[in-house]
């Protein structure tokens, strides 16, 4: 491929997007570009205030329980009071959150506010997306979708390389940073993006057409997203896994700190230097079968996880799978966008991104106990044998929902017919050994 050919292909990818799409993107990098405190935290806790790996752990387990509280908070917030105010208002509180850190120094100050943090940065991403989905055609939701992801990872490296670079000014000084860079989103998110939410519908003589009320009970009973919701929480499991059982099954193997951190960046450098690029080969392709392929990925690497002896093996393993989870996060945003109804679409997300939250809480000490007691293998067996049973489930128990003719709005019949059976087989926080970024944004 030659360098216009790149350069066409790259133009192809960002063009066409409104300007409000834009300032929403910006919003994300520089909030990510200043992503400090859940980088760093269990590094200041065990290190700068000398608490234990497991209380450490445990903080952070509480962020990720904090968003299993946020995201529905967000998410009705953002139909009923709209998607920007909700924006304002949980960047400002995510703020307070990282500025309260540099300065509180109890063990109880500390768990209460990373709980809190944990809500109001996961009741901010259902507006994030919804607004998304207000702006952009439909034809373009999971481009855009996938463009705002790229933003996110390209400002979690800086954020990383930086905040790594600047550890001598201390912890506290990176929080104040990390609050300061959140509350110039919400001054670009105030001034500069417009309140997208849909206004009020009426038929042709003026009159407001009411629309059915959808509370979370509601949105759990549409069959078709409650089963995308559950067959994402089986992805989220397998997506969450490695950041925990990555670097214990490398140090069981004699391989240094260091190695992991060299081998874990291959995460992040993958996405930002490819994520246009699988974007633009993954564009219009089927939904269904995107979903399928990206559980497959997440399988096949985490699964080679066992086999690898080297550091080497460990990052063509994490190749493999931060390829599913770039086809994967914008992919099933915009099926999450799909499926839900247009004035329900904070909602819609907000439960979506309990899927994310629970993972975030679960899967770090799930592994945990794994690779402590029946051991590492038995850990990669698993997430292996979760990802081959999403693939499934997505192939067949979502084809038709998703499908492209679904209905002119978009949103199939949510009756309990043909996805009930997919109510299940029945997209991230941090763990004391490694960050994990935020997917579901």
């Amino acid at each position: 491929m030659s360098i216009d050919s790149l350069r066409r292909s790259a133009r192809a990818t960002v063009s066409g997007l409104p300007p409000g799409f834009w300032w929403l993107w910006l919003s994300t990098l520089v909030n990510r570009t200043g992503a400090f405190v859940l980088t760093f935290l269990s590094l200041y806790l065990t290190i700068e205030l000398g608490h234990s790996a497991w209380f450490a752990g445990l903080v952070v387990a509480l962020h990720g329980l904090g968003g299993v509280a946020g995201s529905p908070l967000g998410g009705a917030l953002t139909d009923r009071w709209g998607r920007r105010p909700t924006m304002v208002t949980m960047h400002l509180a995510a703020a307070a959150s990282a500025a309260a850190l540099a300065v509180v120094t109890s063990a109880w100050a500390i768990a209460t506010v990373v709980l809190l943090m944990g809500v109001a940065m996961q009741a901010v991403r259902p507006s994030i997306n919804a607004t998304i989905a207000d702006m952009v055609p439909a034809h373009d939701v999971r481009r855009a979708y996938a463009l705002n992801y790229w933003a996110l990872n390209l400002g979690f490296a800086i954020a990383s390389i930086g905040g790594g670079a600047a550890i001598f000014l201390g912890y506290r000084t990176l929080f104040v940073v990390d609050a300061v860079a959140t509350v110039l989103c919400a001054v670009i998110v105030f001034l500069r993006l417009p309140e997208t939410r849909p206004e009020a519908r009426t038929d042709k003589s003026g009159a407001p057409v009411v629309e059915d009320k959808v509370s979370m009970l509601t949105v759990l009973r549409d069959a078709p997203f409650r089963t995308l919701v559950l067959l994402n929480l089986l992805v989220c499991l397998v997506f969450t896994a490695p950041w925990i059982g990555l670097p214990l099954t490398m140090a069981d193997q004699g391989l240094s700190p260091s190695s992991y951190g060299v081998v874990i960046a291959v995460n992040g450098i993958v996405i930002v230097g490819f994520q246009l690029l699988v974007n633009k080969l993954t564009d219009k392709r089927s939904p269904v079968l995107l979903l399928g392929l990206s559980s497959l990925l997440f399988a096949v690497g985490t699964g080679a996880t066992a086999l690898a002896g080297s550091s080497a093996a460990f990052a063509v393993t994490v190749v493999v799978w931060t390829v599913g989870e770039m086809i994967h996060v914008p992919t099933n945003a915009a099926a999450t966008a799909r499926l839900a109804p247009e004035h329900a679409r904070g909602r819609y997300q907000g439960v979506m991104g309990m899927s994310w939250a629970v993972a975030g809480f679960a899967a770090p000490i799930g592994a945990g106990a794994i690779v402590d007691g029946p051991g590492p293998d038995v850990l990669w067996a698993a997430t292996a044998a979760i990802g081959v049973l999403a693939a499934v489930g997505y192939l067949t128990l979502l084809r038709q929902a998703l499908a492209e003719d679904a209905g002119s709005d978009g949103h199939p019949d949510s009756d309990d017919s043909g996805a009930d059976a997919g109510g299940g087989p029945d997209s991230a926080s941090e763990t004391a050994a490694a960050p994990v970024k935020s997917a579901g944004a």
